[in-house]
């Protein structure tokens, strides 16, 4: 990428490239390293309509897609009307599910479009590893889900891995996986954000694994999608790291969660990154243009306590996200710096790191690692609205 469009990027782009948009906190599982700490839907979600407004919003700007995220959006009684609303109105869709509802019907539908693109989440190459983390028979359901798209022929659908320190030696499974069902794999960072900020170091990638990552995304790149998320590791200086190597919040990329709120960045929910509302006057299109937050963020930043440091300008002082919720400043250095300023600086730390997002997990304490299978606590906690009368649940 050329440094003149690197620069156009961090001065901020009329509209966003990719905005994440998580329809609701509803999920049938309770994924212990969940960004948004889902489980049980927000009786203030968007309603169809305001969904829809949303879509003509980002319809005006030509946001180039929208990735849907949760919860697991697909239990939304009108996600799939959501779906065909945006790619009627030339908003491209990539939604990320645990593969829940991916019936073979649906697999069919989904083939049948150039405009939706779908991620499978699976954060383990075996059932045991897997299912530590997102729920006992989430493998076999990923799976299925899988088998289904691809018996559709739905070529390149994506399987989404968030990179831990039990699936970091996995890597070469889940790509053999990817290949099986005619998928393309794509990895992403942990954040220690929502629910994974309780479990961030016990998750984590080591210093070797982060090693032995880099290396390995040097070699495969061209072949593995990573949604920029590794660009702390371009700090190892001796191999190109494919994206834009450089925090996109509020600049390239930003979220909007189930009630309307705009954060400056997918993994930092929190009111410290609130831009505004696309509910109120102006909408999202003001929240994005004019928002004081987002201004801030666009403006040259310092290297702060990175500035001696010779690897700043390939990796721009890491994750905004990463820093914040293990209490670092944002202009300190990643806290998985590859140089090791990161692990000075969180040893160096004395204050609490602020809380994560509004827990709306199944149940109010901590989730284990190895989570057993159970029902939603009322039946509208996984399917919001369905088969209830106004004023039910």
């Amino acid at each position: 990428m050329t440094a003149s469009l690197t620069a156009q990027f961090a001065g901020g782009l009329s509209a966003p490239i990719c905005l994440t948009w998580e329809l609701t906190y509803a999920c049938n599982l309770s994924c212990v390293h969940c960004l948004s700490s889902s489980g049980r839907r927000d009786p203030r979600e968007l309603s169809t309509a305001q969904c829809q407004a949303v879509i003509d919003e980002l319809a005006r700007m030509q946001v180039f897609y929208v990735n849907i995220g949760g919860g697991e959006p697909t239990v939304r009684p009108d996600f799939w009307d959501l779906v065909d609303y945006a790619v009627a109105h030339q908003v491209g869709v990539k939604f990320s599910t645990n593969g829940l509802k991916i019936t073979p019907p649906i697999a069919r539908r989904l083939a049948a479009s150039d405009y939706v693109d779908v991620q499978i989440s699976l954060d383990g190459a075996t059932a045991e590893v897997n299912d530590a983390v997102r729920g006992a028979g989430s493998y076999l359901t990923a799976l299925a889900a899988m088998a289904n798209l691809a018996e559709a022929g739905f070529a390149g659908f994506k399987l989404s891995v968030v990179v831990t320190r039990q699936n970091a030696p996995q890597l070469a499974e889940f790509a053999a996986l990817a290949r099986r069902f005619g998928a393309q794999l794509r990895l992403t960072r942990l954040r220690p954000a929502g629910r994974g900020a309780s479990v961030w170091h016990e998750l984590r990638p080591t210093p070797a694994q982060q090693r032995m990552l880099h290396d390995w995304l040097v070699a495969n790149g061209e072949s593995v999608l990573t949604g920029d998320s590794f660009f702390h590791l371009a700090g190892y200086g001796d191999g190109a790291l494919p994206g834009l190597n450089l925090c996109g919040a509020g600049r390239v990329v930003c979220l909007i969660d189930p009630v309307g709120d705009v954060y400056a960045c997918p993994f930092a929910i929190h009111e410290s990154f609130l831009a505004g509302s696309a509910c109120d006057e102006g909408g999202f299109e003001r929240v994005w243009r004019d928002s004081p937050l987002f201004a801030s963020l666009r403006a040259p930043q310092s290297a702060g306590a990175c500035t001696s440091c010779s690897a700043y300008d390939a990796c721009r002082g890491g994750c905004m996200a990463a820093k914040f919720f293990t209490g670092l400043p944002l202009d300190g250095p990643d806290p998985e710096c590859v140089r090791g300023h990161g692990e000075a600086a969180l040893a160096r730390t004395s204050s609490a790191p602020p809380r994560p997002s509004p827990d709306h997990s199944h149940r109010r304490s901590k989730v284990p690692v190895t989570i057993a299978r159970r029902p939603p606590d009322r039946a509208c906690d996984q399917s919001p609205l369905s088969g209830f009368t106004a004023g039910s649940g």
